[in-house]
């Protein structure tokens, strides 16, 4: 049974910085697409940020292009959401997802696994 587990939310200042970690066990997760979704008071859950099983391929939306990075580590099974510049619009719970297949994909819908969620909340 996959199993993931977010790290790293937070309060901090607008302008600021955080780094989410998300860590994957129950089965080779190296080998799938990895992504983060959001999910805003009153909102629905929104894409964040995708990446590829190897990394390669990256997707983000226009509302935290260059502002947020993702990456991963397969030797260790763990995502991470680096984001900076963080505004308070960006407060929301992050959930860790988990796809189906090798290469990402921006709808929640296709993803098979999901965290619990880390609250991250900027101040203005």
């Amino acid at each position: 049974q996959v199993r993931l587990v977010e790290s790293g939310g937070g309060l901090v200042h607008a302008g600021g910085s955080l780094r989410l970690s998300c860590a994957a066990s129950g089965r080779a997760s190296s080998s799938y697409a990895m992504a983060w979704f959001r999910r805003a008071p009153g909102k629905e859950r929104e894409f964040v940020a995708a990446i590829s099983w190897n990394g390669d391929q990256t997707y983000y939306p226009v509302s935290v292009k260059g502002r947020f990075t993702i990456s991963r580590d397969n030797a260790k099974n763990t995502v991470y959401l680096e984001m900076s510049s963080l505004k308070p619009e960006d407060t929301a719970i992050y959930y860790c997802a988990e796809g189906p297949g090798q290469y990402p994909s921006t709808k929640r819908e296709e993803y098979d696994y999901w965290g619990q969620g880390t609250q991250v909340t900027v101040s203005s």
